[in-house]
């Protein structure tokens, strides 16, 4: 059988040339290109005509899996070419790979992710051998800057050095097979006709093995499972998706570089290269001389001569403005001499050169071009750009409320939310939103399209599959997102894994969390429509006790006050006073732990403080006082040995924020409070208190300005008689001058003492 096997590095315009002349000069009867079979009927919307680069976008959802993948082209791809010269030569164009929904593609994202992982050990040797960096070095230094003769042999050549005796697994098994049943077909049906073969190198030395045995019937495409929900549709790509630099699993990095090298030639690419990363700079207002430009060239051209190349490569171009351009000591390796994405710390001109390489072409669709039913529904309702303020207390901003939410869930450009209902906030009635315009909206929609057919649906598909490995506080938000999207039927399955991750938390602080936004949901009605909730109830109730459980076995000497761990402590307080009576919780036992909690002396002094404070706060809400830990008005004696055993230096300020955290009121209002912790604070020795100043601090924060101004009052009028509390909120002295100050007179007492002037 007369077949041409062409393997090919996906998006590397040497090999798209290569395919194009070699299509134009066989003129085969088919041309068979690795890509989705499943997309054979609709080669005629593929070719309608499109901007350049695009993608066909693949979901597939069924109770177990969940599963998206994109099969992007541009200008460069051998596969475009392939199709665009195959169908100027009147052949027959096939995809021959397994649909991207198929189990042997379920760990791929981006079906023209080449092999290199699998055989990177030969590789390392090449790029060893040719002194070299990586891959995309050596692949631009073995063909793309090389003339292009004898490149179908020097291209075999490689990939069968680099595959070699490599076993594959059943996954690349099953896509070589099911690929040379097509090739197979194809040419038994084209005769004496030429066939030619267009796949990722890798496959290459197998499909030629593969497709001299077996039968040569066509091959069905496989169809999905009952039950799968499976789409595929083409959407506008961009540059920066594409290029390595960025996280692309495939092909070459800086994609705007190879596209000059496409149209061009690897001599203008070069110059345009070094034109692109100038004007970028100066634009962004970095200086770059004549000068520069001049030693950069010449320090490229330089480069390239010293490592064989009749042009300046990609990485010879690079380096010479890296050289050129950047003065200082770079602490990161060149993003250029690895792969993936860049860095953190990368040089400034090191981020925007790499960025001129990527470019910002944006790929655009033929407006006859299908698309999902989610684009047109959200289309139709989303509206013009500008702020808009809702009123949640009415149905219709509650509705378009949820519809934004929806988009936000689905990750839709221009949408943005700037104030509204949080996790654990009050009934906040009003929201805030912005809609803007967005170049990459088409896209996520056209990929949102996988989830469902309408807002709803694909949002509610979005959440369900945020579940899956989910963690306690990602499960709290997860179940909050569903009730601002109006999302019920989610309710049932975030619930049942919120239940058992409760069941199961060994964080008091995200434990807290969750409690925190349950018990909102469960509170308020008008907002969430849950209000009274059985299953959130019920979940109220185990992670208040569970919370409980968890802080009685907490231990561990002086560290700053844990904010998350206090929070859930708050959390307990609010579920015992707004759910306790009509959830059934107990406040006995409640109060018996945080009883017990206060009096440990091996628990964290935030927690005991906190727990000082549950009980003190729970009070007014209980009969009697089953901890004996509050008993009455401060001066009672219990309270106030509680206060004065728990008033140590070192960790004053971190019990105090745990008590003022969780009963600040009640320690506002009490009888002779503030002044039982005036005496504390005054009685510190000077050392003492600078080491207890900064928790302090924090401590006293939790008080809001009118409180904290009412305890300066109290404070002044205790000391002084009366006075402004304003006056000792609000020094005319800098903090550090006082301190200063306060150094100098020390250092002064100290020498009169040394001198004998001062004897008492």
């Amino acid at each position: 059988m007369a077949v041409t096997f062409l393997g090919v590095r996906h998006h590397s315009p040497a090999c798209a040339r290569l395919v194009a002349d070699t299509i134009a000069s066989v003129r085969p009867a088919y041309v068979l290109v690795e890509g989705p079979a499943d997309m054979n009927h609709r080669m005629d919307e593929l070719l309608l005509g499109h901007e350049l680069p695009i993608a066909v976008y693949t979901s597939y959802r069924d109770p177990e899996r969940r599963h998206g993948s994109w099969t992007p082209l541009c200008d460069y791809s051998p596969e475009w070419t392939a199709l665009a010269a195959g169908r100027d030569a009147g052949a027959e164009l096939r995809f021959i790979d397994l649909p991207a929904w198929h189990p042997a593609l379920a760990d791929v994202r981006n079906r023209y992710a080449d092999a290199e992982a699998r055989y990177d050990e030969v590789t390392r040797r090449l790029c060893r051998a040719f002194s070299v960096d990586n891959v995309d070095a050596l692949w631009d230094h073995l063909f793309e800057i090389e003339p292009a003769d004898r490149l179908d042999e020097r291209l075999a050549t490689y990939f069968d050095l680099v595959r070699g005796d490599t076993p594959t697994g059943p996954d690349d098994a099953a896509r070589e097979a099911y690929m040379a049943h097509w090739i197979r077909a194809a040419a038994a049906d084209a005769g004496d006709r030429p066939v030619v073969v267009v796949t990722g190198g890798f496959h290459r030395p197998a499909l030629i093995r593969l497709a001299e045995r077996g039968g040569s019937d066509w091959p069905e495409v496989p169809r999905p499972p009952e039950g799968a929900a499976v789409g595929s549709y083409l959407v506008p790509y961009s540059f920066r998706r594409l290029d390595a630099f960025d996280g692309y699993q495939s092909g070459m990095p800086s994609p705007a570089y190879y596209q000059r090298l496409w149209e061009s030639g690897p001599a203008e690419a070069a110059r345009g290269l070094a034109e692109a990363v100038t004007a970028r700079l100066r634009a962004r207002r970095q200086p770059v001389s004549t000068a520069d430009l001049i030693a950069a060239r010449a320090t490229a051209d330089g480069i390239a001569l010293m490592r064989g190349h009749p042009h300046p490569a990609r990485v010879d171009v690079l380096d010479g403005l890296a050289s050129a351009l950047v003065s200082e000591a770079i602490e990161t390796p060149l993003p250029w001499a690895t792969r993936g994405p860049l860095q953190a710390g990368s040089h400034p001109v090191i981020v925007e050169m790499i960025a001129a390489l990527s470019g910002d072409r944006v790929g655009r669709l033929h407006p006859s071009t299908p698309l999902p039913p989610l684009v047109h529904a959200v289309l139709a309702v989303l509206g013009d750009p500008g702020e808009e303020r809702l009123d949640l207390g009415k149905q219709a901003g509650r509705e378009r409320s949820r519809l934004l939410h929806r988009l936000r869930v689905l990750g839709i450009p221009g949408v943005e939310r700037r104030s509204g209902p949080r996790p654990g906030g009050g009934a906040e009635l009003v929201e805030q939103w912005v809609l803007t315009e967005a170049v990459d909206r088409l896209p996520a929609l056209i990929e949102a399209g996988g989830y469902g057919v309408d807002p709803q649906e694909a949002a509610a598909a979005a959440l369900a599959e945020r579940v899956t490995g989910a963690d306690l506080d990602q499960l709290a938000g997860i179940l909050f997102d569903a009730a601002l999207c109006g999302v019920g039927e989610l309710a049932g399955r975030v619930l049942d894994d919120l239940a058992r991750a409760v069941g199961a938390a060994a964080d008091l602080g995200a434990l807290g969390r969750t409690l925190t936004v349950a018990l909102a949901m469960w509170r308020h009605d008008d907002l969430f429509r849950t209000s009274g909730s059985t299953t959130l109830g019920t979940v109220v109730v185990a992670a208040t006790e569970r919370a409980l459980w968890l802080a009685e076995g907490v231990r561990g000497g002086p560290a700053p006050a844990d904010l998350a761990r206090i929070d859930a402590v708050i959390a307990v307080r609010d579920a015992l006073r707004h759910a306790g009576p009509a959830l059934g919780l107990d406040p006995a036992l409640a109060l018996g732990v945080a009883g017990r909690i206060a009096a440990c002396q091996d628990a964290p002094p935030d927690l005991r403080g906190a727990s000082l404070g549950l009980a003190w706060s729970l009070r007014g809400t209980t009969t009697g006082d089953p901890g004996g830990v509050v008993s009455g008005a401060a001066g009672d004696g219990e309270l106030v040995r509680a206060v004065r055993g728990a008033f140590v230096p070192a960790t004053a300020g971190d019990w105090l924020a745990g008590l003022f955290a969780l009963a600040r009121e009640e320690v506002l209002h009490a009888d002779g409070m503030l002044e039982l912790l005036d005496e504390l604070v005054a009685a510190l020795t000077e050392d003492d208190f600078l080491v207890a100043l900064p928790a302090l601090r924090q401590a006293f924060g939790f008080f809001p300005p009118r409180e904290r101004h009412l305890i300066a009052t109290r404070l002044v009028e205790r000391r002084a008689g009366g006075g402004s509390g304003w006056d000792l909120m609000r020094l005319d002295a800098a903090p550090e001058l006082v301190a200063a100050g306060m150094a100098l007179d020390e250092r002064v007492e100290a020498a009169l003492r040394r001198e004998g002037l001062i004897t008492s």
